[in-house]
């Protein structure tokens, strides 16, 4: 189903035109830096995207100049969102997640916004159009693919700022570009123009800067136009979580009864008879409705915490 009217963001402007949703950052006056307020509008963003059948794929890009220039330093008390007042635990990290004096003041934003990327039904483009550091580099991460404008700028900072890679990256980054790459990037800290970028396989390609968001709109609009919403959906969350699988029999498990579930669909009817009919297939299937009866599969043991519950 579509969601309801058009959301209202103080720092993203949403669009969504025939399937594809523009995500854009906006606060071009200040390089559309990052604060607690993007974070949440995010991840509020993200979620609203995965149940629209509106929205087949995204794109994120920034207004203005940039990309996201980082976090916003000029905000007043603790810049990263964090309560000084507290010290946390890894037990409350894996105990207390949920728990709102650990979700406001001590999980990372940027990690939350990542994560919401992560859970996200739909595949996400990110079109860096100038520079994006720190948080601005590591958001994209969890997208499925990167383009830049040939004026982007990326830097893994955190080193120079006396803190360390946050957002997940330390689960993503060395998966996308190695592990080599990533810590040249990181430990250096330095900042690095598009074309090293394409080279250490961090974006995918580089385009003039008024070429992007029109390379990254026909990416998203070869999904749109040819791929069963489902099935990208579906697929999208089989890829990732696969990542951190430790045999291809679990893949095999996953790929049976995925199989399965789509191969008696709807949406495989109408893609082999538009096959054998030679024109585009007319998927009926909607992600809000037909996600297959054991999807989320990972809901029950998400992840594995570093400190094992309490019993």
């Amino acid at each position: 189903m579509a969601a309801d009217p058009t959301p209202s963001y103080e720092t993203l402007d949403w669009a969504v035109d025939d399937g594809i949703l523009t995500l854009t950052l906006s606060r071009p006056e200040q390089l559309n830096a990052f604060t607690v307020t993007m974070a949440e509008e995010l991840v509020s963003a993200f979620g609203r995207a995965s149940t629209d059948d509106d929205v087949r794929a995204v794109v994120v890009t920034g207004s203005g100049r940039a990309f996201c220039a980082g976090m916003d330093l000029s905000v007043g008390g603790n810049v990263f969102g964090l309560d000084e007042s507290l010290q946390p635990t890894m037990a409350d990290l894996t105990e207390r997640l949920e728990d709102p004096e650990i979700l406001a003041g001590v999980r990372d934003t940027g990690g939350r916004v990542t994560l919401a990327i992560y859970d996200c039904t739909k595949p996400v483009i990110g079109a860096l159009n100038g520079a994006a550091v720190g948080i601005g580099a590591t958001m994209t991460l969890a997208m499925d693919a990167r383009l830049a404008s040939s004026r982007a700028r990326i830097g893994f900072v955190f080193g120079k700022l006396g803190i360390v890679p946050e957002a997940c990256s330390s689960w993503f980054l060395p998966r996308a570009v190695g592990i080599s790459q990533a810590m040249e990037w990181v430990a250096t800290g330095r900042v690095f123009d598009a074309a090293e970028a394409e080279r250490g396989r961090l974006v995918r390609s580089v385009h003039a800067p008024g070429e992007l968001l029109a390379a990254a709109n026909e990416l998203a609009r070869e999904i749109a136009d040819n791929a069963a919403p489902v099935s990208v959906a579906l697929t999208r969350q089989m890829f990732w979580r696969m990542l951190g699988a430790d045999h291809p029999m679990a893949a095999h498990q996953l790929d049976s009864r995925a199989v399965q579930a789509r191969g008696v669909s709807g949406d495989a009817r109408e893609g082999v008879t538009a096959f054998l009919e030679k024109r585009p297939a007319r998927f009926p299937d909607r992600v809000s409705a037909d996600l297959p009866d054991f999807f989320p599969w990972w809901a029950d043991r998400p992840f594995t915490p570093l400190v094992p519950p309490t019993p």
